[in-house]
């Protein structure tokens, strides 16, 4: 029993041995972190296919901004300002610029606080709010004919009979077709004189549409116009409703015919400005 015993013990050192050796090699050949060894691929071609972004699902939703970008007919315009431009006294390329805007122009977010008291500024707006899933409302039919037409509840319920329930927290898109009006500012707007608000004419989003809205418990509201309440709008009662319950707005939003109405992820990511009433605004769509 005892040589028996050896024997065994023999048997175990000898499989310890073994796999410690193997262990050994495994990790002895591996490469370095950050090191290529011949015939490897670079860490970018090794990724994984599902850690790689389809760029031909990746959709601008926002207009440049320039000289010719629209601003509502009492804000001042986009500036922007060379400062430095060209080869510098040591003999290097260098630029540099200037800008200045209203927080309420080109694409933009409409913080809470716009018309909501005590709610929030653009800087308080929490990122897993500024990404989420998207849904788009068509109406472009019905505004091909009335440029003062306005969502009406009745728009969304219809949508939801083909669609599905809106769901909370999701992001919620208008499509008037009026951006096809871009860079023309009297047909975008209804009027094209600085200071005329008494002849805005462009669709956007009646009380009740909003209300509802707000009751589905939405995270934001856009829009292909200049704002959310249609330009004949006195009181901006789409905004009172939706910014007090702490809806945000994107204005001004591109490209809105490039995306199905339900399935893409909407990221917009504001200008943090601190107390921001609102700011310039990126917006990107992932497309299903």
């Amino acid at each position: 029993m005892h040589h028996t015993h050896k024997l065994l013990l023999a048997f175990v050192a000898a499989i310890l041995v073994a796999g410690i050796v193997l262990l050994w090699n495994q990790t002895s050949h591996a490469p370095i972190p950050g090191e290529q060894t011949p015939g490897q691929s670079s860490p970018e071609s090794a990724k994984p296919e599902s850690a790689k972004i389809d760029e031909t699902k990746l959709v601008d939703l926002t207009y440049p901004f320039d000289e010719k970008t629209i601003y509502w007919p009492t804000a001042k315009g986009f500036e922007w300002q060379k400062e430095s431009w060209g080869k510098s006294a040591g003999g290097y390329w260098y630029t540099a610029a200037r800008y200045a805007a209203s927080e309420h122009g080109g694409t933009h977010l409409d913080a809470p606080i716009h018309f909501g008291e005590g709610k929030q500024a653009a800087d308080e707006i929490p990122i897993t709010r500024l990404v989420g899933p998207s849904i788009v409302i068509d109406i472009t039919q019905a505004c091909a004919g009335n440029a003062d037409y306005q969502l009406s509840a009745a728009d969304i319920t219809a949508w939801e009979t083909t669609h599905s329930a809106i769901p909370s927290e999701s992001i919620v898109l208008v499509r008037t077709g009026w951006g096809k009006f871009w860079g023309d500012k009297k047909k975008y707007l209804g009027t094209d004189k600085p200071g005329d608000t008494a002849n805005l004419h462009f669709p956007g989003i009646s009380r009740e549409a909003a209300e509802l809205l707000a009751q589905r418990k939405i995270e934001a509201i856009g829009i292909d116009t200049a704002s959310i309440d249609y330009g004949a709008s006195k009181d901006f009662i789409t905004h009172q409703v939706l910014n007090g319950a702490n809806i945000y707005g994107l204005e001004n939003v591109a490209n809105l015919d490039r995306l199905p109405a339900k399935g893409a992820t909407l990221i917009a990511l504001p200008m943090k400005i601190k107390g921001g009433t609102g700011a310039p605004v990126r917006i990107v769509a992932l497309l299903p």
